[in-house]
């Protein structure tokens, strides 16, 4: 029998037997592929976190894994179209012989879920993805490390051009009178507090030296002898442009009729779309209400308004009307409103510490009104006023200082329960050091002895010592600390202290020979301190926040990854004006440290 016919020919046939092993090759090959889909439902992308099993037991100390030793099982099964192929076992994983989790193993490799992991170790991870894949990233810390300039005296302040104050939840909001943070750090009451109002000034400064220069739009200076723009209330009510001695300029001189209520006056649109810091100049005579109505872009149909208001310090949230007191302003004051800000800061108002954080920011401001009886000059928005923030916390340090050269701190804090609290009035070295650091700032910029002079007397507090009201505090009876919270018994919090150098270090290289011979002696005393004592706060793998492990005796206070952080930026600047090679030691081991390294073991 023949099998292919003699005429087509060799290649013919071998055309043939190809064919046919292709097909079958496909036949067998989606057979395979049917049988996975149904016998291998445990396909995951390996310790990833996606989901854990169900606990056998639990140790007592495990309550923060709680959520994750109590997730359902089906969790883990999350099939990818990319991992089919990779079967994994269930295996019971026990942990310390405490309890146990469900893993997944690969042969000899076993997997453990990220989200049991982050938590177990404290690390970070993420699942990320570029260009259509992903991957998933691991971090050991979650420490920002900015690279820092060689540091000088007006230069921008470590890293502080990273940091938003008022945008923390624990800043109530921006006062009205003063225009700067009211804080809610140890207590929901609200108050002043040196340390984060002379951040608020250092860290607008250094964005001054960073940030763009700023888009400025001049609504009204009163210049041109037209007040057209200005959309009356009412007949009766009267607007004009009168020439101020005092301030020995035009400005535009308002008053509303006696029957209009707060939110009827004259109107100026502004129509400004991406600059949201508004600054003016005024007096009054009268209770007034400057109102800014503004568009969000959180979805809300109505216009928001921003009232600014003759009342008291204080801000308040009702509907669609926000209001902020400014204080009667008898005087000429230039105001500086960050209205993004007090925009979150009253829709975000709470009863507790924390301002409740939002996304929403603004669309558009629209329009200015004026009421009462005033004048008032330069209607001015901003994509930022940098300079009027700082000075406006310079200037609070100048009013708020006292007899003693330092800013107490009028709230009660409790460091730890076997340290006895600091009553209300306390000092603290780092508010001294930070303030000094913001008013040598100012006095380089304006050459105003007055900062210069309120820097000075700052340096008195650091020789009181800490049980007798100051700051003073010694380790071992030989070396000199000066204390964040001079505490009983001391704490030594290495943060603080180092802040506190920064200030003496900036004093005593703009004052004169003279005049900053005490900030220098401080300044050469503590960094003696530091160089000998650095070692106490260095576990091998991170650093203490502060020593109460010696003066109490217990368990170190470790320091987050943030305060960490702060350790390394502030070696970083100690390193750029010390040549001694114990900072640049320390500075490289702390770094690896967030990075997973750690020191040898014997």
């Amino acid at each position: 029998m023949r099998l292919v016919n003699p005429r087509l020919g060799f290649r013919a046939l071998l055309f043939l037997l190809l064919a046919s092993t292709f097909v079958t090759f496909i036949f067998l090959l989606r057979c395979n592929g049917s049988n996975k889909n149904q016998g291998d439902q445990d396909t995951g992308r390996p310790g990833l976190g996606l989901g854990v099993g169900a606990a056998i037991s639990r140790h007592p100390d495990t309550r923060d894994l709680e959520g994750v030793l109590h997730q359902p099982e089906a969790a883990f099964n999350q099939p990818r179209d990319l991992q089919q192929g990779i079967k994994y076992q269930e295996i019971e994983c026990l942990i310390n012989d405490d309890y146990s989790i469900q893993g997944r193993r690969e042969g000899e490799e076993v997997f453990i879920p990220f989200s049991f992991i982050e938590k177990y170790f404290e690390i970070y991870g993420r699942l990320a993805e570029y260009d259509g894949y992903d991957r998933f990233e691991l971090q050991h810390s979650n420490a920002r490390i900015y690279q820092q300039n060689p540091y000088k005296s007006d230069s921008t302040f470590m890293s502080f051009t990273h940091y938003n104050v008022e945008a923390r939840d624990r800043v109530k909001y921006i006062s009205g009178v003063e225009g700067v943070p009211i804080s809610t750090q140890w207590g929901p009451q609200g108050y002043f507090y040196p340390i984060q109002i002379a951040q608020f000034g250092l860290s607008h400064y250094s964005k001054n030296l960073t940030d763009k220069e700023p888009r400025v739009f001049v609504f009204e200076d009163a210049e041109d002898g037209d007040t057209s723009r200005w959309n009356p209330p009412d007949r009766t009510s009267q607007i004009k442009i009168v020439h101020d001695e005092e301030r020995d300029s035009n400005v535009i001189e308002f008053q509303t009729s006696e029957l209009l209520v707060e939110s009827q006056g004259f109107t100026l649109p502004i129509k400004s779309r991406g600059d949201f810091v508004l600054t003016f100049d005024a007096k009054f005579f009268t209770n007034f209400t400057i109102s800014v109505t503004v568009e969000a872009d959180d979805g809300r149909e109505k216009p928001m308004t921003i009232h600014y208001t003759s009342d008291e310090d204080g801000i308040m949230h009702k509907g669609s009307h926000l209001t902020f007191g400014l204080g009667p302003m008898r005087t000429w004051r230039t105001i500086t409103r960050d209205l993004v800000t007090d925009f979150r800061k009253a829709v975000g108002k709470t009863n507790t510490k924390s301002v409740r954080k939002t996304k929403a920011s603004l669309r558009k401001v629209v329009k200015l009104l004026i009421h009462g009886h005033g004048r008032i000059d330069n209607v001015t928005m901003w994509t930022h006023s940098h300079m009027s923030q700082f000075f406006d916390a310079a200037n609070w340090l100048i009013k708020t200082q006292d007899g003693q050269g330092g800013w107490p701190i009028n709230v009660e804090r409790k460091l730890d329960e076997d340290i006895v609290s600091l009553p209300p009035g306390w000092y603290s070295a780092m508010a001294q050091g930070q303030a000094i650091s913001t008013l040598v700032r100012a006095y380089k910029k304006t050459h105003d002895f007055k900062y210069l002079s309120a820097a000075l007397k700052a340096t008195k507090i650091f020789r009181i010592p800490s049980g007798e009201g100051g700051v003073l505090a010694k380790l071992f009876d030989k070396f000199p600390w000066y204390e964040e919270y001079p505490t009983t018994p001391s704490s030594f919090v290495l943060n603080g202290f180092i802040y506190s150098l920064i200030g003496l270090y900036d004093l005593h290289t703009i004052a004169g020979p003279e005049e900053g011979r005490e900030a220098l002696q401080l300044y050469n005393d503590g960094i003696k301190s530091l160089k000998t004592l650095l070692p106490l706060f260095d576990t091998g793998s991170g650093t203490t926040y502060d020593l109460r492990h010696l003066s109490l005796h217990k368990a170190p206070n470790l320091a987050r990854w943030d305060y960490h952080a702060t350790h390394i930026s502030q070696l970083q600047l100690l390193s750029s004006i010390d040549p001694d090679p114990v900072f640049k030691s320390f500075l490289d081991r702390w770094i690896g440290y967030t990075k997973g390294k750690r020191a040898k073991h014997n």
